[in-house]
Parts: structure tokens; sequence; C-alpha cells
């Protein structure tokens, strides 16, 4: 896959579309207007010093980027790289600041409409991530997405901190 601009607009927030990837064997999306671009896997430059889901950072048209690892992340282990892993670029508020944020994926899928009436809140249980990372449950062809919420994902204060999510908690 080339470097690919995903549409966004206020088309895309009318419809309440997704862009779903999968992650481990399960099925993930995340809001579209938050999707900068996705791009290929390719060389990412390691940081000393770094928290375990911090892979590294990207060069992406002379801007630094940095690229988490959303499977250690979310305390699941590392994501084995394939060549259909891809990193989506996301954009997150960090203050009065726009940040960019590569997200590792195992692959990426399609991106599908969500009519509100098919989220469902979070669950408080039986999720493999914490809660706080998830905007809700969207309901598509039969089964259910979760939906990431990106702006705790990609959080440069628990990122900072470095802390593994079941820690993350503790701290708060």
């Amino acid at each position: 896959m080339e470097n690919a601009i995903v549409p966004v607009g206020p088309a895309a927030a009318e419809s309440g579309q997704y862009l779903t990837f999968i992650l481990g064997r399960e099925t993930y999306s995340i809001g579209i207007l938050a999707i900068k671009e996705i791009i290929e896997y390719g060389s990412v430059t390691a940081v000393p010093m770094m928290p375990a889901f911090v892979r590294g950072v990207i060069n992406l048209r002379g801007a630094v980027v940095p690229v988490l690892d959303l499977l250690a992340r979310f305390g699941m282990g590392r994501t084995e790289i394939s060549r259909r892993s891809c990193i989506v670029i996301v954009e997150v508020r960090n203050g009065h600041e726009i940040l960019d944020v590569g997200i590792l994926v195992d692959a990426v899928n399609e991106v599908v409409a969500i009519p509100a009436a098919d989220i469902e809140a979070a669950p408080s249980f039986g999720s493999r991530i914490d809660t706080r990372f998830i905007a809700g449950m969207g309901k598509v062809g039969g089964q259910f997405v979760v939906i990431l919420n990106v702006e705790r994902v990609a959080d440069c204060a628990d990122i900072a901190a470095g802390l593994p999510p079941s820690q993350l908690a503790l701290a708060a």
C-alpha cells in the first residue's frame, strides 16, 4: 500500500464513519475524523529509554512522528510485523497543540458507517483492554467492533509516564 490519504470531511462526520483494523485477532476502529493518513510499515527508528509500547519514531515529510504499538499499549504483547502491517497516523490534542501520532496495527480493513443507534457504551468488564481506551462498541454486520478513544490511547501524559495500562489506573 502506498501512502494513502483517508478522506475526511463533513460527510464523514454526519454518517459516523470509522476505519476498522485488525489488532491481534480482534477488530477495532477509530473515528475517521481523527485519521490523517495510513502508511505502509517502514523504517522505524528506536528511541532509547522509551516505554515498551513506543516502537520509535518515523520521518513523515520532515516531521518526527512517534509510533505506538497498540498491542503493547493494551498490554497484550508486541505486534509482529507482516506485509500487511500499517501505521495509522492520527491527530491528537495535547493541551492547545495538535500532534501527529502513528499507531501500528496488524492490518487495515475498511471504512464503515456505524449509525449512532448501533453504538453501545463501553463495557465495564469483560474486555481485554483498559476500558478507558474504549469510546464504545459498534455493531457492524452482526458483530461488535471496539471503537477506540484515540485521544486516550495516544495520551501524551500516559506515554511520557511510560506506565503500562495496568499501572495507569493506580497512578491516577
